[in-house]
């Protein structure tokens, strides 16, 4: 199982990554630096890292269900997720409902779920899932409460990690790597 590059894969971690069949990101802060840029006619842009996109593809190769769940409505975070083919849900004000919405559609339980987000509006989903990463760059009141965190910054592989953490402790890496062998 080729996790070298990732450090502190202790038992819980581990058992806790195993678990995960749903796999949920917020966007700004998560999926990006966290930096809003606005042309001059007030349309935003955003900066996706393409590692962070191939991870969240990789999960769903593997069988794993992906989704983007943001408190922005974004016309560029739901371009990438339809160009990614994962689910995305925006504007969502209250995330740990959308969480339980998607466990209620696709039958499963909380534990099953992994989330990962870096600030306050990701507590309530942090506080229920089995599995809370934060970047390395999150806030530190919300920090604090992931199981695990990133050596990456947000925008920069963060995600990518989280996606190579399942893979691997899933062992749904050796199979993606076989064709490419």
């Amino acid at each position: 199982m080729p996790l070298s590059h990732l450090t502190n894969i202790d038992n819980d971690l581990r058992a806790r990554a195993l678990r995960v069949r749903l796999a949920c990101f917020d966007v700004d802060g998560t999926l990006t630096d966290g930096r809003l840029i606005y042309d001059d006619e007030g349309r935003e842009s955003k900066a996706f890292h393409i590692h962070d996109g191939q991870g969240l593809v990789l999960l769903r190769q593997a069988g794993l269900e992906v989704a983007l769940i943001t408190a922005r409505r974004s016309p560029a975070a739901e371009r990438r997720a339809r160009e990614l083919g994962v689910r995305i849900h925006t504007g969502v004000k209250d995330k740990l409902a959308q969480v339980d919405a998607l466990c209620a559609e696709l039958g499963l339980e909380r534990e099953q779920v992994s989330f990962m987000g870096d600030d306050l509006p990701d507590l309530p989903p942090f506080r229920a899932v089995g599995l809370a990463v934060a970047p390395a760059d999150a806030h530190a009141w919300t920090a604090r409460h992931a199981h695990w965190r990133t050596q990456a910054r947000a925008g920069a592989g963060a995600a990518r990690e989280v996606c190579d953490l399942l893979l691997g402790v899933q062992g749904h890496d050796s199979a993606l790597l076989e064709p490419l062998r």
